[in-house]
């Protein structure tokens, strides 16, 4: 995947200076996918001058098409734009293995002394992720359902969800309508473009997006006694990042579907991470390096963690590749893009379904969780508080409680 700057809209650089700049917002950006694509606009248009305000605009927008991480896979286009292959490699370690890390090492703590999982701030944790969850919904229904066919189809996903089997095929299906359901009753806003100053080999991004294809039906597939094994686990998390829209929160039930019914990963050591990583900063997707070290399955620690991360990741890198060539005339037409949009809607309701199952099924068992949850969610949606802070404040009023 070589790329080339091709407007006076983008500066080339040293991949080295890539690597720094994505390494300090990688140890200092908190608050999910939205935020980082804040700071990722204040530090390479504003500050830096790397790209200009459209070609950022046109790197958000592809980020959005594509399933997987939006900030991380901004990120790694924002390093191809300025250091070329190098460069959108050296800007995902920047940004993704500071929190990786420190998500990994919250699981081997919690392995090792069991008893941590059951322990009151713990808990907090736990409840704070019904804020996160909730502040998501809302933020996502304002931005992704504007209209009613949208919020018919965002409704519909959720209650469709709820009443079925605890599935992941559920959900994909569920995305599937709503995707006919988008080129049928949605009608796409009108927008100009510009091309996005990058261009890629298409031989290769041909090869990119059939090993996509093949990974993905390939490891659907597996015989039972190798999907009990690393190569399940590595299908599961590839399946995750492969069919995802809407970043990091969306990937919560996804994920639950895939590691808790088989016995990976219970679900208070699951919610107890996904805690954790709003306390983290880095892109949210990282909550895989925490779930392939805590597992008590095929793999465990930090190879667990290794396969995880990267299994997810993959199907990124992957569609990167796959998509470059031919991005600037597909957003121009208006039933893919009508299409997308009801994708989204239909994301919406699988987050909303998540909020109640597992989020809040599992965290809020008393009056005072309810309380808690409510304070949380007016600290980071009214307040505007750090989510670390609130994570943490979170955790200590839980031990405070049942002190």
């Amino acid at each position: 995947m070589t790329a080339h700057a091709l407007s006076a809209g983008v500066r080339r650089g040293r991949a080295r200076d890539v690597f720094l700049a994505f390494l300090r917002l990688g140890v200092t950006s908190f608050g999910g996918p939205v935020a980082h694509l804040g700071y990722f606009n204040e530090e390479f248009v504003r500050r830096r001058g790397w790209l200009d305000q459209p070609t950022f605009a046109q790197v958000v927008a592809l980020c959005q098409f594509l399933p997987g991480p939006a900030s991380s896979q901004a990120g790694m286009i924002i390093g191809l734009i300025r250091g070329g292959t190098v460069g959108a490699a050296l800007a995902w370690c920047g940004f993704t293995l500071p929190s990786a890390a420190l998500l990994v090492a919250f699981a081997l703590g919690v392995a090792r002394q069991p008893q941590i999982a059951a322990a009151a701030w713990v808990h907090g944790l736990l409840i704070a992720a019904v804020a996160v969850v909730g502040l998501a919904v809302t933020g996502m229904y304002r931005s992704l359902c504007p209209d009613i066919p949208r919020r018919v189809v965002a409704f519909a996903a959720a209650a469709l969800i709820l009443l079925s089997p605890a599935n992941g095929l559920v959900q994909l299906g569920v995305m599937a309508l709503g995707a006919l359901y988008g080129l049928w009753f949605v009608t796409p806003s009108e927008g100009e473009t510009r091309p996005l100053p990058v261009s890629a080999n298409k031989t290769l991004a041909a090869v990119a997006g059939a090993v996509f294809a093949v990974l993905l039906a390939g490891l659907a597939v597996v015989p039972r006694g190798w999907a009990a094994g690393p190569l399940g686990v590595f299908g599961a998390f590839y399946e995750a990042g492969a069919l995802v829209f809407g970043g990091g929160h969306v990937v919560l039930p996804l994920l639950q579907a895939r590691v808790v019914p088989p016995g990976w990963v219970d679900s208070g050591t699951f919610l107890a991470g996904y805690g954790a990583a709003q306390a983290v900063p880095g892109p949210l997707f990282t909550f895989a390096a925490y779930l392939g070290a805590a597992m008590h399955g095929p793999v465990r620690g930090i190879g667990g963690a290794a396969i995880a991360l990267l299994a997810i990741y993959l199907p990124s890198f992957l569609l990167i590749a796959a998509i470059l060539p031919f991005w600037n005339t597909l957003v121009r037409n208006r039933a893919v893009v009508a299409a997308l949009q009801g994708v989204n809607a239909a994301v919406v309701g699988v987050l909303l379904a998540a909020l109640y199952q597992p989020v809040w099924v599992t965290a809020v068992r008393a009056p005072a969780d309810v309380a808690i949850a409510l304070l949380a969610y007016m600290a980071l949606g009214v307040v505007g508080a750090p989510p670390w802070l609130v994570v943490v404040s979170s955790a200590a009023a839980a031990q405070l409680v049942r002190a």
